[in-house]
């Protein structure tokens, strides 16, 4: 998933994962379609320069086993602007932008070739939102919501490796959820940094593969619940908290808008559906429940700033996208405990049925189907 939070030129429509159909931004009402193919030797997209505008990326994978994603990059790779992840021989994908002028980069990981330039060319195009008081202040207010729970990440997680430090591993078991909750809740702005996300969140298949490149908060996790050891934690959680500084610093700089917040929005929900309901993402502590109502919760501040503007947008989509959440919520308190699972308020996600998944799925899915819409809403 890409969010596309940056301060290079270009505004993210919407991200991979959710319908393109309601992913338009506003602009000059053309959309440009970019086809590119996977294959061992690479993805090169067609056409290779497009105008500056809406941008519909397809992706199909043809024959490429090694190759299961692309992503658009900035031309010096620092940044993902949109990506399409997880397509094996066979599936096809994509993702949309509203892309300003410049060089950009196509990167298609283990392709014999990578890297492919892609150029926009034309004027750069204005918005509007600047001269909406209640969308300004929506992304202001956004943009300080990022920052508070990017330094509580860092200073929670820095807890949580004093309790390794120490050789405490119970403590460090109940720490280690309590730090997750605030980059979960941020996770879309996170991950336009491209590697530094991995670096932070990456897990084992999804998508480090290379045992040395795999650190960050689940490699800690496996060590300290599925082999029972802090042996070699105390050097990752350096790592991680490292990491995670260079991220605040990232975000103290970062610039904002509508159409990023609504598309974020829909990316955490996805989040929370792919990889939270299944149980992939905290595999070895089973403490899914907190982190994935950190995905919520992160979605529906996004929500509660838009508000003001929403209810005189769209009342009617706002009632339906509290309405859903709620459903949502209805779903969660069946599996809330005091003091929980390692005291995280929840019980332990193991002993969820695969049938109260695919309730608790459907909710989600619902939501995600309407938080889908706010893009199209905060661009009009």
């Amino acid at each position: 998933m890409a969010a596309a939070v940056t301060a290079v030129a270009v505004v993210a429509a919407a991200c991979s994962g959710s319908p393109r159909s309601a992913q338009r931004a506003s602009g000059t009402g053309k959309t440009t379609t970019v086809t590119i193919d996977l294959t061992p030797q690479g993805c090169t997209p067609s056409p290779a320069s497009i105008s500056a505008g809406e941008a519909d990326f397809t992706v199909t994978n043809k024959n490429a086993s090694a190759v299961s994603e692309a992503e658009l990059r900035t031309s010096d790779l620092s940044k993902i602007l949109g990506e399409q992840e997880n397509l094996t021989p066979g599936l096809s994908g994509g993702f949309a932008l509203d892309l300003q002028p410049g060089r950009y980069t196509i990167n298609c990981p283990g392709a014999k070739q990578q890297h492919w330039t892609f150029t926009v060319t034309g004027k750069q195009t204005g918005s509007s939102w600047q001269s909406n008081p209640q969308l300004s202040a929506a992304v202001a207010s956004y943009g300080s919501y990022v920052e508070l729970n990017t330094a509580a990440l860092v200073v929670h997680t820095q807890t949580f490796c004093q309790a390794i430090d120490a050789g405490n591993l119970s403590q460090a078991e109940v720490l280690y959820p309590q730090a997750r909750i605030y980059y979960e809740r941020i996770e879309p702005v996170a991950e336009i940094w491209g590697s530094l996300d991995t670096d932070i969140d990456g897990r084992w298949e999804n998508p480090v593969t290379v045992p040395s490149q795999f650190i960050g908060f689940h490699k800690i996790e496996q060590l300290l619940w599925e082999d029972n050891t802090l042996t070699g934690t105390p050097q990752l959680c350096a790592g991680l908290v490292k990491n995670e500084q260079q991220l605040l610093t990232l975000v103290r700089s970062a610039q904002y808008n509508p159409l990023e917040m609504a598309s974020g929005a829909t990316d955490l929900i996805n989040e929370a559906a792919t990889s939270k309901i299944t149980g992939e993402e905290e595999r070895y502590s089973n403490t899914d429940l907190p982190v994935f109502q950190a995905n919520v919760d992160g979605a529906m501040e996004v929500v509660s700033l838009l508000q003001p503007y929403l209810n005189s947008k769209d009342p009617g989509l706002l009632a339906q996208i509290y309405q859903r959440d709620n459903a949502v919520a209805a779903q969660l308190v069946k599996y809330k405990a005091s003091p929980g699972y390692d005291d995280t308020g929840y019980v332990e996600y193991s002993t969820v049925l695969d049938s109260q998944r695919r309730q608790l799925s459907a909710a989600v899915n619902a939501l995600a189907e309407s938080l889908s819409k706010l893009s199209v809403q905060v661009s009009g």
